[in-house]
């Protein structure tokens, strides 16, 4: 039985932090709770059939020419916008950040990046400012820095860092070494804190460091740092072999994370370790890997950790922002976060001091048969809800039956790659490959859930998506994963999955209980014959949930967007997009009164949609 290490908090007493107006948006989960939960309510489902385009804004036709390039092109994007006043804030990958009209689109002001730096792919954070400075819109860069800019004018904050820029590539994490570091999500803000994460590397196993710190938002002088990797003597440093974490790579937040305004506690969503296919050089459970951290977000002191995988050999990050959100259970109202990596397991803890609401007990799992891994024997499993992701396949029963054609070919491609079937937590092996679920593409992806506090449901997309994947020698002694475009388990030539569907779905949970609402399939397949395209397609992007009993999500490489009743889970509306929307929408009100719907439509992605779109597609009643 892992032991949670807690500490009791008194910081009930801290006010209220300031929520978004009702129709604003100011992060990427709306609020600093993740929640992506509006309490707009023009648009529902009696009326939301009448949705139709209000604008469109292509990024392509105000991005600036590259340094040295021959001019723009469509770049694939993943963001969410922020709306405050009936202002949209917009990233554009094009290395533009541009303030539009919410109700018209029309362009208000534009701010370059300097040089070929790009903003973070999934948006931006909102601080509100005070008297003497104004708002701000914080993102980092693909070059390693986090910016601030005026929301009013689009200007550098000059007293932000250098010209309103921080260096984020310090000499304290990159351990030395000329390797990896950016930022692919927005920061968070608590207060005048602005909290960052980094993107590092997956392999080589020496790099940059994956520790989170906190700047003011007002200078960028750095305020604190939490080593994801513990230093000596630091707790959890013994849950490393010896000598095993010396500029270790890894183990970072590459995605979004989540504040309890009232409480001061900030809670990251940590990743693996690199290498996350093999762990023969770092036995033990690898603290703070695959790791829920709460830090009181001032200090960036730890308050409680929970560990979701022990010993990461799956590539199973902690890839969503934690939601939370409250449990009704037994007469008491319990501040509680819902926490779900790739592997599709949701565990339900208390915020304040991590004990799981509903029991997830240390679990025996399979073994390994590469030299020098010891994986851990168990690991925790809910007992509710069930897992949101299709978790093992078996050879003689698991193949789809679409088609003859299909399932001959896809049994060809498994015997191809010498690959067996696997259950919950099967290791890579050395000899044969495994077909692996959830496989790299989760489960649960990087979008998240959002909470529907009326009827008490997290609701979350996931993916019944496969690889093949084994394990080969590489040079400097360690093992790599064979992976690539050619892993995921599908036919090459139509990308079509190769197992019983559903491919994709959306569930909702009922926190109060830990059971399922409901499931609905999420996506069709257009190739194939009709009756048989209701298939579910696997997603990047969340859901967002309004007031009047609507959910909203793209995501599917199906180009489509959907509304569906987040009472019943029933489709009620659908538009076709020219280009898959891999992000999760926004909706906020504009200066004429109206609510609006918005996201981002480029295709791209590891989901191989088709890519070339550059659209914010902004929907509005008729």
């Amino acid at each position: 039985m892992r032991l949670v290490f807690s500490v009791a908090i008194c910081l009930f007493t801290l006010p209220l932090a300031a929520q978004p107006a009702p129709g604003d948006w100011t992060s990427y989960g709306r609020d600093s709770a993740a929640t992506h939960y509006s309490p707009l309510a023009q648009i529902k489902p009696a009326n939301v059939s009448n949705l139709k385009v209000a604008w469109t804004y292509h990024m392509l036709a105000d991005a600036p020419a590259p340094v040295g390039g021959r001019g723009p092109r469509a770049v694939a994007s993943q963001a969410t916008p922020l709306a405050v006043n009936g202002i949209v804030y917009l990233n554009s990958p094009m290395g533009l950040i541009v303030a539009l009209d919410g109700a018209s689109g029309s362009v208000l002001w534009r701010y370059s990046l300097p040089g070929n730096s790009r903003p973070s792919t999934r948006g931006m954070e909102y601080w509100p400012g005070e008297k003497g400075h104004d708002p701000e819109l914080l993102f980092g860069t693909s070059d390693g820095k986090l910016m601030a800019i005026s929301a009013k004018t689009g200007q550098a904050i000059d007293g932000f860092g250098e010209h309103g820029a921080i260096n984020l590539r310090t000499a304290e994490v990159m351990n030395g070494m000329n390797s990896a570091l950016a930022m692919s999500a927005p920061p968070i803000v608590y207060k005048d804190v602005v909290i960052t994460g980094d993107q590092v590397q997956e392999q080589p196993t020496k790099g940059s460091s994956g520790d989170v710190r906190a700047w003011n938002v007002k200078t960028g002088k750095l305020i604190w740092t939490f080593h994801t990797i513990p230093r000596a003597g630091e707790p959890g440093y013994e849950t490393w072999a010896p000598g095993s974490t010396a500029q270790r790579s890894g183990v970072n937040v590459w995605n979004m994370m989540s504040v309890d305004a009232r409480r001061g506690i900030a809670y990251l969503p940590i990743a693996a370790p690199a290498v996350d296919r093999w762990g023969a050089d770092r036995a033990g459970d690898n603290l703070y890997s695959d790791t829920l951290v709460a830090v009181n977000a001032a200090t960036g002191k730890k308050l409680w950790h929970y560990q979701l995988v022990h010993h990461d050999i799956w590539d199973f990050d902690l890839d969503t922002a934690p939601v939370l959100l409250e449990v009704r259970k037994n007469g008491k109202t319990i501040p509680a976060v819902a926490a779900i990596n790739k592997s599709g397991y949701l565990f339900i803890l208390d915020r304040v001091t991590g004990t799981p609401i509903y029991e997830a007990p240390e679990t025996k799992v399979p073994g390994s048969n590469v030299p020098g891994e010891a994986p851990s024997p168990t690991q925790p499993i809910p007992v509710t809800p069930p897992p949101l992701a299709r978790q093992s396949f078996n050879p003689d029963t698991d193949y789809a039956q679409l088609t003859p054609e299909h399932t001959a070919a896809c049994k060809a491609f498994a015997a191809s790659k010498k690959a067996l079937g696997s259950v919950a937590f099967s290791t890579i092996t050395v000899g044969n490959a495994i077909i692996r679920f959830p496989g790299s593409g989760g489960g649960a992806e990087w979008g998240g859930g959002a909470f529907d506090s009326k009827h008490g449901f997290y609701v979350i997309n996931t993916n019944d998506m496969g690889t093949i994947e084994g394990l080969e020698a590489k040079p400097g002694g360690w093992w790599g994963s064979t992976e690539g475009a050619d892993s995921f388990f599908m036919t090459q030539d139509t990308h079509l999955m190769c197992q019983t569907p559903p491919w994709g779905s959306l569930y909702a949970v009922n926190v109060n209980t830990g059971q399922i609402a409901w499931r609905t399939t999420l996506g069709v397949t257009d190739s194939l014959p009709p009756g048989l395209q209701n298939t579910g397609r696997p997603s990047l992007g969340g859901p967002i949930v309004t007031a009047s009993g609507l959910i909203f999500i793209g995501g599917t490489d199906d180009s489509r967007f959907r509304a569906f009743d987040a009472a019943t889970g029933k489709e009620i509306w659908t538009y076709k997009l020219d280009y898959s929307a891999h992000a999760t929408p926004m909706t906020y009100r504009g200066k004429d009164g109206n609510q609006y719907v918005a996201t981002v439509a480029t295709g791209g992605s590891f989901l191989r949609s088709p890519a070339g779109g550059d659209s914010l597609v902004v929907f509005g009643l008729q």
